[in-house]
């Protein structure tokens, strides 16, 4: 016969009292967070600098115009033959596509009602006209460091501007990504609002090339290694694969990747106002971002950007004695030179010395040597094109050889490149080329 289970008054009272205390954990848990975020988003403005961090410009919409192109605002928020600002360009992450905004002054699909407030709040804050957390696809963990002048400044372009019509699609996350509430949670985590600080024992060009490589020019976006959330990790600038994308934006403190401490000042300010210098070539996201922002700035700010990179300490791992490369290595180093004879030494050289002004050189190009060999990759699959400047309108380029050579071959002509003429770095896969895919 069946027992009935006894009821037992006292466990009851202790699976209770249990509940409660979980529910009120949880509730003070979450208030703590709350907390936490209102402390760190107090809307006290508290952008005031010293000194001006902006050029001198006769009106606020001339210099919204130019900030709007360092901050390179038109590159997201416009798609390719689509009227500029007006949003839709899809934007591919791990979590999911995002779709960006029309920022244009129509009164429906754009920001025609938004005001400088709003519009800062964004910046700054993150949130959106109606107090909506903003995902950090914008990256406002960036330009929260831009000041309460320059962010008036950007608005007040942009209300200048034709509007247009767009009503963009909606982002499409996958779960729990979509949630919008745990925006809370990431918040609290990785973001801390703040405009720029001057560093007192810094120069007033370094205290500049900061803010711009800092804040408006967001490079830690790209230039950085993303965790599990999308938050960056790690040392600021230290390298990373652009997210979506099958490209790697090299640290820009290591001397092993791309950092500065050893170039000319000159070489840097080459590269970043026309893509070129002596020893190497912007291609991929980094060529689109010269082409449409850094190539228009001023002569003092690209310079102040490029003292400021150069003063980044070196982060580099010492370096050790290379391994004596294995027989097999050594035979598909060979196959991979016949490869190169055949498609690569009339431009590049037979030395990989390249062409001064045309060809990039592969000899000692830290490009080429990266610890990931993506960009070379990607290079030799879709070809090699430097942007298109004004001191340099009709670069020389690379034809793509993805329809040419197999995925095998790729493997063969990249790994010679990165072992010869005094390189060395690691060999390429067939496996390693047919998973970049493309973009």
């Amino acid at each position: 016969m069946r027992q009935r289970a006894r009821y037992c008054p006292g466990e009851s009272q202790a699976v209770k009292r249990a509940f409660i205390i979980f529910i009120a954990g949880t509730a003070l848990l979450f208030g703590f967070l709350v907390i936490v975020i209102v402390l760190n988003e107090s809307e006290n403005d508290t952008s005031a600098l010293a000194t001006s961090t902006v050029a001198n410009f006769v009106d606020p919409q001339t210099r919204g115009a130019y900030l709007a192109r360092a901050g390179n605002c038109a590159g997201c928020h416009t798609v390719q033959g689509g009227q500029p600002y007006a949003g839709g360009r899809e934007l591919p992450t791990p979590f999911g596509t995002f779709v960006t905004p029309n920022i244009t002054p129509h009164h429906v699909s754009g920001i025609g009602i938004w005001t400088a407030q709003d519009f800062w709040r964004a910046m700054q804050h993150g949130k959106g006209r109606d107090g909506k957390l903003l995902y950090p696809a914008f990256p406002y963990t960036e330009y929260t460091k831009v000041t309460r002048e320059d962010s008036d400044a950007i608005f007040s372009y942009l209300q200048t501007i034709a509007p247009a019509e767009n009503a963009v699609a909606p982002d499409r996350l996958r779960f729990p990504y979509n949630i919008r509430a745990l925006l809370y949670v990431w918040r609290a985590l990785y973001f801390k609002p703040g405009a720029y600080e001057l560093v007192a024992n810094q120069t007033p060009e370094w205290n500049r090339g900061a803010y711009l490589v800092q804040g408006l020019g967001h490079c830690n976006a790209c230039h950085a290694t993303r965790n599990a959330l999308g938050a960056a990790g790690g040392a600021a600038l230290g390298g990373g694969q652009v997210a979506g994308h099958s490209w790697y934006a090299p640290s820009l403190t290591s001397r092993a990747e791309a950092g500065n401490a050893d170039v000319p000042i000159e070489e840097i300010i080459a590269l970043l106002s026309t893509g070129q210098s002596s020893k190497t070539a912007a291609s991929g996201p980094m060529a689109e971002v010269i082409w449409q922002s850094l190539q228009h700035l001023s002569a003092p700010d690209v310079r102040a950007m490029a003292v400021y990179l150069k003063s980044l300490p070196d982060s580099s791992a010492a370096k050790s004695a290379p391994s004596e490369l294995t027989a097999d290595a050594r035979q598909r180093i060979a196959k991979g030179s016949k490869i190169y004879e055949k498609h690569c030494k009339d431009c590049h050289g037979t030395a990989g010395e390249g062409a001064p002004g045309a060809y990039p050189p592969l000899a000692d190009n830290r490009s080429v040597t990266l610890p990931s060999p993506l960009n070379t990759i990607r290079s030799v699959l879709d070809g090699g094109f430097a942007p298109s400047t004004a001191s340099n309108p009709r670069p020389y380029g690379m034809p793509p050889f993805a329809h040419s050579l197999s995925s095998e071959e790729v493997a063969l002509v990249v790994s010679y490149a990165r072992n010869s003429w005094g390189n060395r770095a690691s060999l390429v896969t067939a496996v390693e080329v047919d998973k970049t895919g493309s973009d």
